[in-house]
């Protein structure tokens, strides 16, 4: 019995459009949507940071462009040339946790790319183990170092709780629905 979905594929390929997607089709027909997913923010064509965005359509910047600005006493996590503003992650993401175990109402819970940047945060591993355990259908974007919240050895999911899609340009566009139809089920078996 699956009670997750995961999409991965290589950068670059749709997975966040793919999850949008998913997204808007499940709040339309009724299914009640929670999480974030991670977006590009470019000026003049070229990416300058990320934006943390909510599916209800809040966002925080969390990567700043200039790694080589002065820390101010503060301590650092960089990605590349980004250097990552971890409260305001934190600050977007953990209360999404919060609120999916606190209403106690089925849900989708949407974790859009568990990356670098993300595992910074002790906090948002524990809430992404907290939520494989006990959420009935988190979606999210898994990156190779997804292994460290999930998988063997790491706590979370078990290879017989999750449904895996691999994204590809090939069969990005005709995946919505079969996406759509593994989280439907997830959420009929967990009732």
């Amino acid at each position: 019995m699956s009670k997750h979905v995961f999409l991965t594929g290589p950068p670059g390929v749709g997975k966040t459009t793919l999850v949008q997607k998913a997204c808007e089709a499940l709040a339309s027909s009724g299914v009640g949507v929670e999480g974030f997913y991670t977006e590009e923010v470019r000026e003049g064509g070229r990416r300058v940071g990320f934006d943390v965005v909510t599916v209800r359509g809040e966002r925080a910047g969390c990567p700043e462009s200039d790694a080589s600005a002065p820390s101010h006493g503060r301590r650092e996590y960089t990605v590349g040339q980004y250097v990552v503003d971890l409260s305001s992650f934190e600050n977007m993401a953990l209360p999404l946790f919060r609120n999916v175990r606190n209403e106690g109402s089925r849900k989708v819970f949407v974790i859009d790319e568990i990356g670098k940047m993300e595992l910074f945060s002790q906090s948002f591993i524990r809430a992404v183990r907290q939520t494989l355990d006990s959420s009935p259908a988190p979606s999210w974007e898994p990156s190779p170092s997804q292994r460290e919240t999930s998988g063997p050895g790491g706590g979370g999911a078990g290879q017989e709780d999750v449904k895996v899609f691999t994204v590809s340009k090939e069969n990005r566009n005709s995946l919505l629905q079969d996406v759509i139809a593994a989280l439907e089920l997830c959420l009929k078996q967990t009732s």
